[in-house]
């Protein structure tokens, strides 16, 4: 087998390339998802045997024995391709006879059961046809965002999700960790934040322990973890643990007792903003940061007598898209200083708000026209974008709605080629409000895997909807068979269904 991968992307995607060989090894070639760049495969056969079968490096690959990424993908794709004889199950003796196509295993089966005892002997075989792949992703960003501000959901929950994304080549986890209904992250700097803002300031936080085994479970995967503090909106829970952080609002001359987004007017705000990603980007050690900039309603701020002194004094007039301008070019040069690179949603960009070039545009809104005008409009000013609008699945319909998710084009929008580069991939959003871990797996898988091929693979290979099927139905079985619990795609049924799920 030789692989063929690309040195040029910023995001990696090492984590990836283990699933298609696996597939290949004990499922027709069919059956591989997201679809290699190049796959040829014979009939020639080689048997395996799991005694002797073992990974090693290429001799020419850039990464060697040591890796500890790679070197513990080997043992986990080890299990996936010999479930039974990594767990020991059924294996008290193995014998391996040899014959002309296969290994023959001789397995002695010690049952302990009530009404027999003794032996069973029965035969396994595995074998892999000799197949050769070239392969590397179409684009660098290939992400899934899960909101954990809605509903709470437990580290075991993401760590699954993670497993899951490793499967489907998806290579980061943008984690929308608070929001207006809770925020439980749990700040070393700002204790209260999760003491009053979380919906329980002991069972639904994410301590830093929690957060560091996120980030290396994920790293184990080839997977970046990109956290998301979303401001100056999204921000009521931030509120109740930290004072004077959120703007008072007023009802004609006198407040109203209610808050609206972060106070854009005061001093304590940037000092506070500072302090929290200065923390943020020490615990999290990915170089990009997503700092929101999404849905400020401005009927608070209007209703404000000092923001609108503060208004005037600035010459915004009553033009409240220039005062959050203001706000989001200081949250961005703060994080500059921390030599960060934003990620902003599109809101940013769509209100002419001055920031670096380097920064990174998060498209969420709109149908095709919509969303295809907005990717010309920003890769033509230069800025590098991420596609997400198409990719709502939080949405539900019945029937298979992940062909409308498969045939989304990316590129499919007015602009040189010198544009189309500057969009770096896209991302599948679940966000919270009727999610938690008690049906979080099965609305993603396998539906956010028809994003994962759109994103990887090449295009023209994977036009065809209805070619797509069988391949993603057997992906979802393998799925299944891998303690993933996907929802079904139609009708059928999967061999591995009643085993354990």
């Amino acid at each position: 087998m030789s692989v063929v991968t690309s040195g040029r992307y910023t995001f990696p995607s090492y984590n990836l390339v283990f699933f298609i060989f696996l597939q290949l090894g004990l499922h027709s070639v069919e059956g591989v998802w997201p679809l290699p760049q190049s796959i040829t495969s014979s009939p020639e056969r080689y048997p395996l045997n799991p005694q002797a079968f073992y990974f090693t490096y290429g001799s020419q690959s850039a990464a060697q024995e040591g890796c500890s990424v790679l070197d513990e993908a080997f043992k986990r794709y080890f299990s996936l391709i010999f479930p039974d004889y990594s767990s020991g199950r059924f294996y008290s003796e193995v014998k391996f006879l040899k014959c002309k196509n296969e290994v023959r295993f001789k397995v002695l089966l010690n049952l302990n059961v009530v009404v027999a005892s003794g032996v069973i002997t029965f035969q396994i075989c595995y074998y892999v046809n000799k197949t050769e792949i070239k392969d590397f992703p179409r684009f660098q960003f290939r992400g899934i965002l899960l909101d954990t501000s809605r509903h709470y959901l437990p580290v075991q929950a993401i760590l699954k999700t993670l497993d899951a994304m490793a499967f489907s080549k998806f290579n980061v986890f943008h984690w929308h960790i608070v929001d207006d209904p809770s925020f439980p992250y749990q700040s070393r700097t700002f204790p209260d934040l999760s003491a009053k803002g979380a919906f329980h300031p002991m069972t639904h936080i994410y301590t830093q322990s929690d957060v560091g085994r996120v980030i290396s479970f994920a790293r184990m995967r080839g997977i970046r973890v990109l956290p998301e503090f979303d401001s100056p909106g999204h921000t009521q829970s931030w509120g109740k643990g930290q004072s004077d952080l959120l703007t008072p609002c007023y009802s004609g001359s006198s407040p109203s007792g209610t808050f609206g987004p972060v106070n854009p007017i005061l001093p304590s705000t940037y000092k506070f903003m500072a302090t929290l990603f200065k923390e943020v980007s020490s615990v999290f050690p990915d170089s990009y940061i997503h700092l929101g900039g999404d849905e400020v309603n401005f009927s608070c701020w209007k209703s404000n007598p000092d923001v609108r002194a503060f208004m005037l004094k600035m010459g915004f007039g009553a033009d409240f898209t220039k005062l959050e301008a203001y706000y989001m070019e200081n949250i961005v040069n703060i994080t500059v200083a921390l030599n960060r690179t934003s990620i902003v949603w599109q809101d940013v960009f769509d209100y002419h708000e001055r920031i670096p070039k380097d920064t990174v545009l998060h498209i969420w809104k709109g149908l095709p026209a919509s969303y295809a005008a907005e990717l010309s409009a920003i890769t033509k000013a230069g800025y590098r974008v991420l596609l997400a609008a198409p990719w709502y699945i939080n949405h539900i319909s019945y029937g298979q709605d992940w062909r409308n998710y498969y045939t989304v084009q990316p590129l499919n929008f007015s602009g040189t080629e010198e544009q189309k580069k500057l969009v770096i991939g896209g991302e599948v959003c679940m966000w919270g409000e009727y999610v938690d871990a008690t049906n979080l797996t099965p609305r993603l898988w396998p539906r956010a895997s028809a994003a994962a091929e759109r994103l990887w693979s090449d295009e023209k290979q994977t036009s065809d909807v209805d070619k797509a099927f069988p391949r993603l139905q057997d992906f979802r079985c393998e799925l299944l068979r891998r303690g993933i619990q996907a929802e079904p795609l139609f009708v059928g049924h999967c061999k591995h269904e009643y085993q354990g799920v």
